[in-house]
């Protein structure tokens, strides 16, 4: 199982190294209720929580890198933040928006409402919480874990999370996806991960951490269901989660290819995988063979995951409810690229 958990939400910042959000993101980071309804101010007080005055200075330099007529607006939802840390505060920065404001922001959340009825969600059900610039997650060696996320002040609980992942990576296990419900430890993390892979034209696996802990374990084929998924480096797959309380949807492209009861511990037994098919093209023959080639030792892997956390789930309890998240990285061995795009994350109200 991965070792190296840099997991860090709390004392990190530095890993946010790619992108610096727009004023249009920190605006609809605390104004997105305006067009679909305002959640209730205890459920949003919850789900908003600034971690810490390093947070505080890094939305003050956001603020201050904007460049823009919007400065001031930026600047009072940062006071506005670090007076009370709440949000209540930020209530009003919200409703100094203009409706030219308003207007944009429902425009720029648009592709986000049309998306949610994909995965069973309604726009009323709750809003969106921020919608990430791309970012990239770049690693190398062995059983090496990396995240990113612009928006650590964030936390959830219920949610739908979505991004467009382009990968390229040498071993078939090394895979992109996304974290949540992490206690942010950097040594024992404690957090739930949804993974994709290439492994055996292309894997799924949830993997819930407690203490550092491998503690539950589901693996999942998407091919069998996404006709539209590929393997393939340098491919770009949609993944989704949709967390609702101890249930977890998996989907990629669009199409539920898994779903996890968290409450309910591993399967007796790993999915058997799928052959690899047919030699691809001549650009991807050497990748094809690589992959031919970790076919038994990515087996291996899956196997073992799965007997760790078979011993683990009663002694660890793997019931995670809330906690911080973002997108992941995990390289089993040599280098891995994930890129993000088009990311967004919606909070379900409670």
């Amino acid at each position: 199982m991965l070792n190296n958990h840099r997991t860090d939400f709390d004392g990190d910042l530095a890993m946010q190294k790619k992108s610096v959000p727009s004023l249009l993101a920190l605006i609809l980071l605390l104004s997105l209720a305006c067009s679909f309804g305002t959640p209730a101010l205890d459920s949003m007080s919850q789900t908003l929580t600034p971690l810490n005055a390093a947070v505080e200075q890094t939305l003050t330099a956001r603020a201050n890198e904007v460049g823009s007529a919007g400065d001031d607006l930026a600047t009072a939802v940062v006071e506005a933040t670090a007076k009370s840390q709440s949000i209540y505060t930020t209530q009003t920065a919200r409703a100094s928006l203009n409706d030219a404001s308003r207007l944009a922001t429902a425009t720029v959340i648009a592709p986000v409402v049309a998306e949610l009825p994909r995965y069973g969600v309604d726009a009323s059900q709750g809003y969106v919480a921020w919608l990430h610039q791309p970012a990239e997650i770049a690693l190398q060696g062995y059983q090496q874990m990396d995240f990113v996320n612009d928006y650590p002040q964030i936390t959830a609980k219920d949610f739908v999370m979505a991004s467009d992942i382009q990968w390229n990576t040498k071993n078939s296990m090394s895979g992109c996806g996304f974290m949540f419900r992490s206690n942010g430890d950097r040594n024992d993390p404690s957090q739930y991960m949804v993974i994709i892979t290439r492994f055996a034209s292309g894997h799924a696996a949830f993997t819930a951490l407690v203490d550092g802990e491998i503690a539950n374990f589901h693996d999942f084929f998407p091919k069998s269901e996404d006709s539209a998924f590929s393997w393939k480096n340098d491919a770009t797959n949609r993944l989704a989660v949709v967390a609702k309380g101890p249930m977890i949807y998996i989907y990629t492209n669009g199409v539920l290819v898994g779903e996890v009861d968290t409450t309910q511990p591993p399967p007796d037994m790993a999915m058997s995988p799928p052959s690899l098919g047919s030699i691809p093209g001549a650009d991807q023959v050497d990748d094809y063979q690589d992959q031919v080639s970790q076919y038994g030792d990515a087996t291996d892997i899956i196997s073992e995951q799965l007997a760790a956390a078979k011993r683990n789930f009663i002694k660890s309890k793997p019931f995670l409810t809330d906690g911080l998240l973002g997108f992941l990285g995990l390289s089993q061995s040599g280098t891995m690229e994930c890129k993000f795009s088009d990311s967004w994350l919606f909070i379900l109200n409670e």
